[in-house]
């Protein structure tokens, strides 16, 4: 879990990083709650490195092979 959370720190972390705390202070310089539940799914996808990878979001295809 340590190794997770401490290792492979790139751009797009910090990115959403940046983007919860905006939220956050989006939320409460303007009283919209609604921004928390933007900022949290933000520093959830930051901490634990979820998200799109480099290729992008598609599932892989599988070709048959009797074709």
């Amino acid at each position: 879990m340590k190794k997770l959370l401490f290792a492979n720190w790139h751009f797009m972390r910090y990115f959403r990083i940046a983007i919860a705390l905006f939220c956050f202070y989006t939320a409460y310089e303007q009283n919209q709650w609604v921004f928390i539940a933007f900022g949290i799914f933000f520093l959830f996808q930051a901490i634990f490195n979820l998200g799109c990878g480099p290729r992008g979001c598609n599932l892989p295809t599988k070709k048959n092979e009797d074709e």
